[in-house]
């Protein structure tokens, strides 16, 4: 049975104040916990599911069975971020806030990015292509909260993240191609393109900021069907088309 203390802390963690200060954040369902087990970037702080979850997943849960809380129906439905509770949820160690990308590879960069689904998308994107780090402005959502974590199906897991503001990013490498998506830009299908540096991504509403866009040393534009009446592309959606394209002229997924 949970505590009253324990209820009163798993639901904090809900809130991103209270995930800062007690550097750990929540993963809902088996998939999810599963994914968080099998990998060792990220330390499991505690885990609370059904006694059938625990038994049906008795393997899995052996080395962590030390840190498992037996919960009922009730009790999940009162610490579960999500409409429909999962069986489980996790608790884990946020990981260290700078990734240390060389740059190497392609990283993003989220100007103001504010929808978690996005944000969950961007994240997965970058770990399906390869991308070494996705960085944020502080007017990001946080990669840490709930509907984030489910949005990235796992991958927030595998990418590193870190808040930082791209002023600083380009003052401390020298040289380092910054591109992002405008509307004046050159056709990115017919550019010459980075094999290595910043991908920037802007505001889903408002697009790359003004001081964000001064930044850019390679404007880009996704060219539009002739007739097209659409004003923009999705944040998330552009992000994976340029991903795509920045991948593939530079041959291909690198290999992990």
């Amino acid at each position: 049975m949970l505590s009253a203390s324990q209820l009163k802390f798993l639901t904090a963690l809900q809130v991103k104040k209270y995930r800062q200060k007690y550097r750990k954040f929540t993963l809902e369902g088996g998939k999810m916990v599963a994914e968080l087990f099998a990998q060792t970037r990220i330390r499991v702080a505690a885990v609370y599911g059904l006694e059938r979850w625990a038994e049906g997943n008795a393997a899995a849960l052996a080395p962590f069975y030390s840190i498992f809380n037996p919960v009922t129906e009730a009790e999940l439905k009162k610490i579960s971020a999500l409409a429909t509770p999962q069986q489980v949820l996790a608790v884990a160690e946020l990981p260290e806030p700078n990734p240390g990308a060389s740059f190497d590879g392609m990283s993003f960069y989220l100007d103001g990015l504010r929808d978690p689904g996005n944000l969950g998308a961007v994240l997965r994107i970058a770990d399906w292509f390869g991308f070494s780090a996705v960085y944020c402005s502080a007017d990001c959502a946080d990669a840490y909260s709930p509907k984030v974590v489910q949005a990235s199906m796992g991958a927030v897991l595998r990418m590193p993240v870190a808040g930082m503001e791209l002023a600083v990013l380009a003052a401390t490498t020298p040289g380092l191609p910054v591109m992002g998506a405008v509307l004046d830009g050159v056709n990115v299908l017919d550019s010459a393109l980075p094999t290595r540096g910043l991908l920037v991504i802007g505001n889903e509403g408002s697009g790359i900021r003004p001081e964000t866009e001064r930044l850019l040393t390679h404007r880009l534009t996704i060219p539009r069907a002739p007739g097209s009446r659409a004003e923009s592309l999705n944040a998330a959606v552009a992000a994976g088309i340029l991903a795509a394209l920045l991948t593939g002229r530079n041959g291909g997924l690198p290999e992990k």
